[in-house]
């Protein structure tokens, strides 16, 4: 019987990420995110729900996610589901939970504008695309004499959406 498991997310990191080593000398980075959802409850209220996950990179991307993010930021990732189970120390019983093993992952652009925008993928891999930005579309190069002009500037390009803070979902 065919199985899938992909989870896509992108929020914000909770808490700085804690780098640890298998005993194989692996990276191992792992931090919180946040998802929101708004929407409007039976009575027409704005609500908002907060998914809260635990995440982990490996190799050279927790390398990478250590080094580059710290709580807050925000962060595009694609991987997949896990179940981790133990033996809870204090009173012996068995514990679980769900998280999150990252396969790709991208920076996402700061509020404040500075950084973000890089992607990474495993060797082979292909990197997550970049869901917040579409490419402008190509516009063809204006006819020009044999001559180059000297300082000729192009209009700014105004084609592309413009978005509110309060369009966007997080």
């Amino acid at each position: 019987m065919a199985s899938f498991n992909q989870i896509i997310l992108l929020g914000n990191l909770t808490r700085d990420p804690e780098m640890r080593y298998l005993p194989s000398n692996t990276p191992i980075a792992s931090f919180g995110m946040a998802c929101n959802r708004k929407f409007k409850d039976a009575q027409g209220q704005d609500r908002e729900e907060v998914m809260f996950i635990d995440c982990s990179a490996f190799g050279k991307q927790a390398e990478i996610v250590n080094q580059y993010c710290k709580k807050g930021d925000l962060l595009f990732i694609e991987g997949r589901l896990k179940f981790d189970t133990w033996e809870d120390k204090q009173g012996g019983g068995k514990r679980s939970k769900h998280s999150i093993a990252i396969n790709n992952f991208q920076l996402m652009p700061r509020r404040d504008g500075g950084g973000g925008g890089g992607s990474y993928a495993p060797e082979g891999g292909q990197a997550a695309p970049a869901p917040a930005r579409r490419p402008a579309p190509a516009r063809p190069a204006p006819q020009q004499s044999q001559a180059p002009a000297q300082n000729q500037q192009q209009p700014p390009y105004d084609d592309q959406p413009q978005f509110k803070e309060d369009d966007i979902p997080f």
